[in-house]
């Protein structure tokens, strides 16, 4: 019991649904779902199965990007740590935290300080991995945040240490078309200050089989994975969707240098989301679009960060530069700069 006591004296919790916008009331899915090609957005693969799925992806043999990127990690969270000193780390979509603990380990060389601000829109998997943390690491002081980016951008604590870093891996930054990459981006440079960190992770080109493979394992996590979003949809909106008459559809397009993960329809079928008040209709053979995966060219990427005012600090990547890794630095504005 006191150890329980002592955990929650250094854990505070906030879900982020004060106010509700017309994307919490499902009008984003009847967007998706009335335009063509048909369309999710990739958030709703996160309710506490689908953040159960994700995380055996991660383990899988084909998928490549965790292990790379965490290998990346393990080689430099300590330089990470020295170049930034003591700061708040504030990661967006932290899932189990797996990767941000080996930058928790550097950080707990240089200060019995530690500040820690998970962000996940799954409190349930947010709430597991908090509780931890808190044993794992008896300095730990940790805020978990439930919600969205957008509304964690928007009220991101305040740095109790010298300094704030904010941490977006694995290339989750992919999952977003060109306009929406510069909206993110835009969000991120209005919640920092001028010198503070953005540490970001990014899927780079490579060839296609490789990628493939990735997002089409031997085992079908990745099917059940992209599945379950039909599933939490019946959950959350009493919807009807027959997962059966779905197949898990994943292909490279090479013009736009992206995975695309789809649910292709197996018949002409109808399903309803009664909580929303809409139907859909489905033809065979037709899909639904429910992510996409950038694979970054690394020149191009730099010179979209240094127009938000992101100065790459240093990069990072694999031997066979498969995966980078960049620390940035928010830098002033000319309105910002005297």
């Amino acid at each position: 019991m006191q150890t329980e006591q002592k955990e929650n004296s250094r854990l505070s919790w906030m879900t982020l649904t004060d106010t509700i916008t017309s994307v919490d009331q499902g009008t984003d899915i009847i967007q998706g779902l009335t335009q063509a090609p048909k369309t999710l957005p990739c958030r709703y693969f996160y309710d506490d199965r689908g953040s159960e799925l994700f995380e055996q992806i991660c383990d899988l043999p084909e998928y490549y990007p965790t292990r790379t990127e965490q290998a990346i990690l393990e080689t430099y969270a300590l330089e990470i740590a020295q170049m930034t000193g003591s700061c708040n780390l504030i990661e967006l979509g932290s899932g189990s935290s797996r990767k941000t603990r080996l930058l928790l380990e550097a950080y707990s060389q240089f200060s019995q300080d530690l500040q820690y601000c998970p962000i996940d829109v799954s409190a349930g998997i947010l709430k597991t991995t908090a509780l931890d943390l808190l044993r794992q690491y008896p300095n730990l002081k940790l805020c978990g945040l439930a919600g969205t980016y957008e509304q964690a951008l928007a009220q991101l604590p305040l740095a109790e240490l010298e300094n704030r870093m904010l941490i977006f891996l694995g290339s989750t930054l992919g999952n977003l078309d060109d306009q929406q990459c510069h909206k993110f981006f835009t969000q991120v440079q209005q919640a920092l200050k001028p010198g503070e960190f953005f540490l970001l992770g990014v899927d780079l080109q490579k060839p296609i089989e490789i990628v493939t493979a990735a997002y089409n394992d031997s085992e079908g996590v990745t099917a059940a994975f992209n599945l379950n979003i039909l599933q939490h949809l019946n959950q959350r909106f009493q919807g009807n969707f027959d997962l059966d008459k779905f197949a898990h559809l994943a292909f490279y397009n090479s013009l736009e240098n992206q995975i695309e993960m789809h649910l292709k329809s197996l018949k002409t079928q109808t399903a309803v989301l009664e909580n929303l008040d809409f139907e859909v209709s489905f033809q065979q053979g037709e899909t639904i679009r429910t992510e996409i995966s950038r694979k970054f060219h690394l020149p191009t990427l730099i010179s979209t960060l240094e127009k938000h005012a992101f100065e790459p600090l240093q990069i990072w990547t694999d031997s066979q530069a498969w995966f980078g890794l960049l620390l940035c630095q928010r830098q002033c504005t000319t309105q910002e700069c005297p």
